[in-house]
């Protein structure tokens, strides 16, 4: 799941009735000043190993009355801990805040602290439609050199985390042969590729300048021998072999291009794509944590001239006009995405792809606001939810609400034969949010799920006019409520991780939630 409820300004919950997430969003740069400021004194790394206040004070020459004010506010953000006296890193800031460290973070951090300026005239470029704040046009090659180094090594600390969570998917595939990293930035990408698979070598193709900057990073890891440099425009004719590699990366590359600029590079990356390779795009996406890639999105109108971030169904679109079969968008457990191409549907099949992703990507394209994966445990149902529809719902007695649906106890014997299940938000109209659902359980079917089994909310709205008999006619559409058959929503929203609240007055927001049982 996306990181995207644990900050508080990124909570938005449309049951709120108070300004506090208006609140949060206004004071977000708090959070933000806070870890640029400890980046870049390197509070961190001094700390490795612990030191009391008086220490850290002496150590980077500050005020220690003010010090120990900060000191409280990063233990309140968790990155850093304190016994007695004594202030010590915790596990997140020991592993990526510590210079010197493999997976350190801080060139990556201090790099989105240079990205405030552009952001300041967001304005400007709202009224223009582009960007306004441009680098020094006196800018020396000096100064340039210098900005793409800082922009390789920012980078290249995100890569190498990235490529760990890219890796998995290519498990169960020997790979071989030559690699194409195109707008290759630091080389990290094709690094852990090198790293993993010795039958790999890599052709790294950017800006001299950048490549420049690549050598010098690879320089410190062992493959470096395996990996030639191509000084080229990518926006340019490819100065390399056509159908010649088995793998082209295009990572963080989709993002920084116009919808004209990115369909003539893929042209490009299929046309030098051999007949059993794989095309593997790592990028932002609107489909996976939304909020971030929208406001991605944004940097990118900001600080560059054609970058935006686009849907996976507009870039799969296109890459089945290039006559490549992509995959499902494939979420990281981070905030962007993969989605892998190639010439036959064949080669796909021996990715490592979990049949959940896969199916949660599907169904969250249908229309949902969420889909989470939980434990089928997890669904609370104790002995008094359907006495709410009994006591207090004047549907009670119409086909598939209480007494015609499933008792709390064979709804618990139900869901005890399972052990997944997903959860599925949406909002009214009740019909519509009901249709949402059979299509998800449509869709978990054709996935090979054959036990899949749908519990929406409310009472079925599927047809116009309920039978009259008091038996259903469409029993092929219909499908018990949560609530009637037990189910605390609630409790069940509350342990998933959402929020849930009661209506207080006409007019509320309205949240429905679904379940969908998988085996």
């Amino acid at each position: 799941m996306c990181v995207d409820l644990i900050l508080p300004y990124l909570n938005c919950d449309p049951q709120e009735k108070g300004p506090q997430y208006l609140e949060d969003i206004a004071t977000g740069y708090w959070y933000s000043e806070a870890l640029f400021t400890a980046v870049e004194l390197d509070i961190f790394t001094l700390l490795e190993g612990g030191k009391t206040a008086e220490e850290i004070a002496a150590g980077l020459d500050l005020n220690r009355a003010g010090l120990e004010r900060f000191l409280q506010a990063l233990c309140a953000l968790g990155l850093i801990g304190r016994q007695g006296g004594v202030y010590f890193n915790t596990n997140i800031s020991r592993r990526f805040l510590v210079k010197g460290e493999e997976d350190y973070q801080g060139d990556s951090i201090l790099w989105r602290k240079k990205l405030f300026p552009g952001w300041r005239s967001l304005e400007g470029c709202l009224r223009k439609g582009g960007r306004v704040d441009f680098a020094a046009p006196d800018e020396n090659p000096e100064q340039l050199a210098g900005r793409i180094r800082q922009y390789s090594r920012a980078m290249d600390c995100v890569a190498r985390a990235k490529v760990e969570e890219i890796l998995p998917f290519f498990k169960h595939i020997l790979l071989s042969g030559e690699i194409l990293d195109v707008g290759s930035g630091s080389g990290a990408v094709s690094a852990g590729f090198l790293e993993n698979y010795p039958g790999l070598r890599a052709i790294l193709m950017d800006l001299q300048e950048v490549l420049d900057c690549a050598g010098e990073l690879l320089g410190e890891r062992g493959c470096h021998h395996r990996i030639d440099y191509c000084p080229a425009n990518i926006l340019e004719p490819w100065p390399v072999q056509e159908k010649g590699f088995d793998l082209i990366i295009l990572s963080n590359i989709v993002h920084a291009y116009s919808e004209v600029e990115i369909t003539e590079l893929l042209e490009k990356a299929a046309a030098c794509l051999k007949k059993d390779g794989f095309l593997l795009i790592h990028d932002f996406f609107f489909d996976h944590c939304p909020g971030k890639a929208a406001l991605f999105d944004l940097n990118m109108f900001v600080n560059t001239y054609n970058g935006r971030v686009y849907p996976a169904g507009w870039l799969k679109d296109r890459l089945t006009r290039q006559k490549l079969y992509p995959t499902e968008l494939l979420p990281l457990t981070s905030d962007t995405a993969l989605i892998i191409a190639g010439k036959s549907p064949e080669r796909l099949s021996g990715l490592c792809l979990d049949s959940k992703i896969r199916l949660i990507a599907r169904i969250k394209d249908l229309g949902f606001q969420s889909v989470c994966p939980l434990p089928a445990e997890a669904v609370h149902i104790p002995e008094w939810a359907d006495l709410r529809c009994r006591f207090g719902c004047d549907n009670f007695g119409k086909p598939h609400c209480p007494p015609n649906s499933p008792t709390p106890e064979k709804t618990r014997e139900i869901f005890r034969d399972y052990t997944h299940c997903l959860l599925l938000e949406g909002s009214p109209p009740t019909g519509d949010f009901q249709r949402l659902v059979l299509r998800a359980e449509k869709e978990a079917f054709k996935a090979g799920f054959y036990k899949a089994l749908a519990f929406w909310a409310g009472p079925c709205a599927i047809c116009d006019i309920c039978s009259p008999e008091g038996s259903c006619r469409n029993t092929r559409d219909s499908r018990p409520s949560m609530e009637g058959s037990g189910i605390d929503v609630f409790e069940t929203v509350k342990r998933a991780g959402f929020s849930l609240r009661t209506l207080a007055e006409r007019g509320d927001f309205i949240k429905y939630f679904g379940i969908l049982l998988l085996e």
